[in-house]
């Protein structure tokens, strides 16, 4: 399970943020707390894998708050102010959430973030237990699937939809290939060619301009993307 933290001094907020974690079965709440102090507190005997963090709330300022922290956990922001979205980013912010927001970018913010973890923090996102930790949600039509990161084949964009090939599975979704890539943990996947990114633990072999992927999948290899390949032998 991913333990989360809110920090935001608006009820609504709350509300809005535990009602979206709820629809992910991955995502325990942690505490909610409505100051920055409140939060520090609390950080003191308690460890959280993520944090919502509001920016403009009284008392201490929520990039304030965050440079107290010695390791910070994932960290999202959620705010109404889109001025601050630099200062965010340099302080390794997973995602900037602008409010009002709805449920699928949350998802998307949620994706990268988890995604991140499982590939850093076995303790935080173990792949392959019960808890079903170690996933993501794509959205098919008008319903989420939700996806184990490592039987992830290979993604191929197709127009403006990319097939996430799942096992025997495909899943196809309205995103840009470089969108899905990075809600993917970075070391785990490969872009090889314009229209491919592989799963670098499912590769057989690679002869040539070709990836050999499970039993029966042959991936090209683009011109521009052979060092990408090479990097794999270094």
């Amino acid at each position: 399970m991913i333990n989360y933290l809110i920090i935001d001094d608006e009820h609504l907020a709350h509300e809005v943020i535990r009602e979206y974690c709820d629809m992910l079965p991955y995502l325990e709440l942690a505490k909610s707390c409505y100051n920055a102090l409140e939060a520090a507190e609390y950080l003191r005997e308690h460890k959280v894998d993520l944090i919502f963090l509001d920016l403009n709330m009284p008392k201490l300022k929520g990039f304030d708050f965050l440079k107290t922290l010695v390791t910070p956990p994932k960290v999202i922001v959620t705010t109404a102010y889109s001025e601050f979205a630099l200062e965010g980013y340099e302080l390794n912010v997973v995602d900037y959430l602008l409010k009002p927001f709805g449920f699928e970018r949350f998802l998307k913010a949620v994706n990268k973030a988890t995604g991140n973890t499982s590939s850093k923090s076995k303790a935080a996102v173990p792949k392959h237990s019960d808890d079903k930790a170690g996933t993501i949600f794509l959205r098919e039509n008008k319903k989420y699937v939700q996806v184990i990161i490592d039987d992830i084949l290979y993604l191929e964009a197709s127009g403006n939809y990319v097939k996430v090939i799942v096992g025997p599975d495909m899943i196809t979704v309205r995103e840009t290939i470089t969108e899905l890539l990075e809600m993917l943990p970075g070391n785990d996947f490969l872009q090889v060619h314009k229209s491919y990114v592989v799963s670098v633990q499912h590769i057989k072999s690679i002869q040539g301009n070709r990836i050999f992927l499970g039993d029966d999948h042959t991936i090209p290899i683009g011109r521009v993307y052979k060092m990408n390949v090479k990097g794999l032998f270094e």
